[in-house]
């Protein structure tokens, strides 16, 4: 958690960083809790010292026969002690009110975070390609998925539900193509690539930051203590918790993984196609640096290049916007998202997101390093959606398709399909 040092010397700041993202967390409210956890701390820790003397003292009298001393001594420790077992409750009460409250607080803001309520409000810094002029009507990713015989909706909702889909043979070898070629450019960028698991236990998605605030967006296991990630960001991080790590070079780390999410809150939205989806795949990056604030955002530019290098290869024209406040989750300190141009939607749509949670994450798992001068320090994390699919195909089938029903495939991932050049439409 969150050091309560520093939230006391920037209560104001933590509070402004809470309304500007909507979280509802008092912050003098927990401060409110952790003087009364203190103070019950000190007065536990007295009534106990006091009680040892007493016990120590009956012994003393005792040994010096004084027992009609002894037996007053004995009922001041038994005092004592009916006491004490009263205050240790309060004090455990205190604490576990503590450590609730300490999970709400937020991660500050960065100073150039634009204000704002939703994703609405994000500013647009650049954008990169111009969106296709057609001279003929465009088909969504739905009809092309349908007239090429590569996705199929309806069976995935027979088997699964809403939100639900099945991609074959052309759209299997896509959705696998894409992950191979960013997991091809990360590898060409000194990453280390891992399999990980995507069940894993609920102190996990706590120490990361995705409990409590997001429960409802995750899938439980029934009967264990254990969650579906929605992210590889979670096991990635979870990687080094708990341990002292040597940070003379940054760990670099990528994961190709399946993710799952609810999608509560969604309902009504974006419910036709594979926009928002129950499953899916992405390939994931995360930094654990040292705690350099400079060091960190050379971090967050060059996760984010990594991202537009890869939508340079698939030649899709997108946008980078910074995240404003209002659009940040409780444990962001900066973001970036990456919007590509979806001629469906008639507008962009994120499929990229980079952040910086500073120590945020790093404190809730004890990932710590020596610093120069051999000093403990929490690390600093940052994370990037380097490609999430079914999602990507959107932008993939529509931005290619042709008057002819076909979709071009852009050069970067012909060797991944054995040289296929085009997705040709049923006969």
């Amino acid at each position: 958690m969150l050091d309560i040092g520093m939230i006391r010397e920037r209560a104001a700041d933590f509070q402004e960083a809470a309304d500007r993202k909507g979280i509802a967390v008092a912050i003098g409210e927990l401060l409110a809790v952790d003087d009364r956890r203190r103070a019950l701390q000190r007065e536990t820790e007295e009534l106990r010292a006091a009680r040892n003397r007493s016990s120590k003292a009956v012994e003393g009298l005792m040994r010096e026969g004084k027992r009609n001393e002894a037996e007053e001594e004995k009922r001041r420790a038994a005092a004592y002690l009916g006491k004490l077992k009263g205050l240790e409750e309060q004090y455990r009460e205190a604490e576990r009110e503590f450590h609730a409250f300490m999970l709400l607080v937020p991660n500050l803001i960065s100073p150039d975070t634009p204000h704002g309520a939703s994703d609405r409000d994000n500013v647009a810094l650049r954008h990169v390609g111009l969106p296709p002029a057609f001279a003929f009507e465009p088909r969504s990713h739905v009809e092309l998925g349908e007239s090429l015989g590569i996705v199929d909706i309806p069976r995935g909702v027979k088997i699964g539900g809403t939100r639900q889909y099945v991609l074959k043979n052309g759209g299997l070898l896509l959705h696998r193509a894409v992950q191979q070629l960013a997991l091809d450019l990360l590898l060409s960028k000194g990453y280390d690539l891992l399999d990980v698991p995507v069940m894993v236990k609920e102190e996990t998605m706590v120490a990361t930051g995705y409990f409590p605030g997001n429960r409802d967006q995750s899938y439980a296991i029934a009967g264990e203590d254990k969650w579906l990630a929605g992210t590889s960001e979670v096991p990635l991080v979870s990687y080094y918790g708990g341990e002292i790590v040597d940070l003379a070079a940054p760990k670099l780390l990528g994961a190709v993984s399946a993710c799952y999410r609810s999608e509560v809150g969604s309902a009504g939205r974006d419910v036709h196609g594979l926009y928002r989806v129950h499953q899916f795949a992405k390939v994931e990056q995360v930094v654990i640096c040292r705690a350099d604030p400079a060091e960190a955002l050379e971090h967050l530019e060059r996760m984010t290049a990594c991202g537009e290098e890869l939508l340079r290869l698939l030649e899709l024209p997108y946008r980078v916007v910074a995240v404003c406040s209002g659009d940040l989750s409780q444990k962001n300190y900066k973001q970036y998202d990456i919007e590509t141009w979806m001629p469906s939607r008639d507008g962009y749509g994120e499929t990229h997101s980079a952040s910086l949670l500073l120590d945020f994450q790093a404190r809730r798992s004890n990932i710590r390093y020596r610093d120069a001068d051999g000093r403990l320090r929490y690390a600093y994390t940052l994370n990037n959606t380097m490609v999430a699919t079914p999602r990507i195909l959107i932008p993939l089938l529509e931005n290619h398709q042709r008057e002819d029903g076909s979709v071009c495939v852009p050069p970067a991932l012909r060797p991944y399909l054995r040289g296929m050049d085009a997705l040709q439409p049923l006969a």
